[in-house]
């Protein structure tokens, strides 16, 4: 990508999104494209083929996407499937017909068997069944990467697919009803701190490994890969798999092992209760990433400078949320 190169950054606002736009920002690429849900509603096909004709983008980041943890997933699983498949639809559709250069489509480690061998390789995609907590977000995924190796192979275009492990970071989303399960341990370890709790019940056992990337990281990666050289870059579309990357951090860590050092970096010395009635998710979900560290790129944040730099972000907003 150039400097000047027309760059669009779908879902600039949300986790992911900003992470891009910043990492762009700061590398200097002074032409992005980007609009808010007001100004463009990615459910609409018309008005996302309008935008993308009329704009031209050379480069495109899908980063938006509706998105929530389990309780979100098990409570709207049709709004989870409907709109991420227009989003997809409408985009790629519209990238094709506006010649995009390259599209890099975001999606999950969800999108992997629930029971896929340890860590998770990209050719292990549609090997196994899923987690059903979050099947249909993970289903619409799916049919995203599809999409992109479809229209590589019918219309030659040159979309890849990147799926990032668990992301956390700054302009996360921090409402217990529909938040991660780290972001919701940030805010539910802060609000006991503050409000002298000693207890914080937190779902399931404990005992399921999450693998944990810090956003910025993650917006690196996605801009060092549409920066490929060209050799590199068409090595990941060639072939019969797949046009699929992983992005991750290569080390996970149990829940328990995650809300203790959430409660280390903020400085909470109460005890956690599982409620092992609620739902564990899949038992683990570590991505293998020697495709991406064989290219020259490995993540650099650690997750407890992460953390710090997570709650620090939100911190004045979260006392507030408290008082």
């Amino acid at each position: 990508m150039e400097k000047s190169s027309r760059i669009y950054v779908a879902g600039h606002r949300g986790l992911v999104g900003s992470a891009i736009r910043r990492t762009l920002e700061r590398a200097g690429y002074a032409n992005l494209l980007l609009r808010t849900r007001a100004e463009l509603d990615l459910r609409d096909p018309e008005a996302v083929r309008e935008f993308f004709l009329k704009e031209r983008p050379e480069y495109v980041f899908m980063a938006a996407a509706k998105v929530g943890g389990i309780l979100a997933n098990n409570t709207a699983p049709a709004d989870f499937i409907r709109e991420n498949l227009q989003i997809q639809i409408n985009i790629i559709e519209s990238a094709y017909a506006a010649g995009v250069d390259r599209l890099l489509f975001l999606g999950s480690s969800c999108i992997y068997p629930k029971l896929a061998p340890q860590p998770i390789r990209e050719e292990y995609l549609l090997t196994g069944p899923l987690e059903p907590t979050n099947r249909p977000y993970a289903l619409a995924k799916i049919a995203g990467v599809e999409m992109c190796w479809s229209y590589n192979r019918q219309y030659g275009t040159r979309y890849l697919a990147a799926m990032p492990t668990n992301l956390y970071g700054p302009g996360d989303n921090f409402d217990l009803k529909n938040s991660h399960v780290l972001p919701a341990l940030i805010r539910k370890v802060a609000r006991a701190k503050q409000t002298g709790e000693h207890k914080l019940e937190i779902w399931g056992t404990g005992t399921p490994k999450r693998e944990f990337l810090y956003s910025d990281d993650m917006a690196e990666a996605c801009v060092f890969l549409l920066n490929l050289p060209e050799e590199a870059y068409n090595t990941l579309l060639a072939g019969d798999e797949a046009p699929l990357i992983n992005i991750g951090t290569g080390e996970d860590l149990t829940i328990r092992e995650l809300a203790e050092l959430v409660s280390k970096v903020l400085g909470f010395r109460g005890e956690f209760v599982f409620d092992a009635s609620r739902p564990d998710g899949t038992p683990r979900k570590l991505l293998d990433v020697s495709r991406i560290h064989a290219l020259g790129w490995k993540a650099k944040t650690s997750l407890e400078d992460g953390i710090a730099r997570t709650y620090e972000s939100v911190r004045e907003q979260l006392e507030v949320s408290v008082s």
